[in-house]
């Protein structure tokens, strides 16, 4: 049934064909699909224009997208490598921090020390202060006595090795110069009380 029907149709547009050949108005149908194939090729040629510059422009923005792409890849490596230079300029400065806090630890340490021997030196310097207002004016009173009683007076600041000095005596002066490196104690003594009168005025 449904042949028939296909059959039927094909046959009656054959008939309509042989109809439209046959009649006055196939050189105006002619022109009219003329017409609209000009139509149809304008517009298929306008759709490849514009479809040629939908694809250049997809291209153009492709490169764009690219370009950009790669800017943003150079600014990133930039910034990573500014980052490394400043974290390790960061543990530079850490170290050097802690280079410096040693270096004011043990700073601190020798300004304590120095304290220290300071307080110690003036202790000392109080002590020899000390003696020195005790033990000069009593050596210089026991020199004074000395003389009195034995008239000799003697040099301090010589030789330590030599004794100098001299003695005054009733009517003669005698200076006085003995090597006590090559005398015992007791022999230097002894010459220094041989000078001494046992007369008593």
């Amino acid at each position: 049934m449904g042949s028939q029907d296909e059959l039927h149709d094909l046959e009656e547009s054959l008939n309509s064909l042989v109809q439209l050949i046959n009649s006055s108005h196939v050189e105006e149908g002619m022109q009219g699909i003329r017409g609209k194939v000009q139509q149809l090729y304008d517009h298929h040629i306008d759709t490849e224009k514009t479809t040629t510059q939908l694809l250049n422009d997809l291209i153009q923005s492709e490169e764009r997208v690219g370009q950009t792409l790669l800017d943003l890849e150079s600014h990133r490596n930039k910034r990573t490598e500014e980052l490394e230079m400043l974290q390790h300029e960061i543990q530079k400065k850490q170290t050097q921090s802690m280079n410096l806090e040693s270096e004011m630890q043990f700073l601190q340490r020798e300004l304590e020390r120095l304290r220290e021997s300071e307080q110690e030196m003036q202790a000392m310097q109080q002590e020899v202060d000390e003696d020195t207002t005790e033990v000069i004016p009593s050596a210089i009173y026991l020199a004074q006595l000395y003389y009195k009683v034995t008239k000799i007076k003697l040099e301090m600041d010589g030789d330590p090795k030599i004794l100098k000095g001299v003695h005054y005596g009733k009517d003669l002066v005698t200076p006085i110069n003995i090597d006590t490196s090559q005398l015992s104690p007791c022999a230097v003594s002894d010459q220094l009380w041989n000078l001494v009168s046992t007369e008593w005025n």
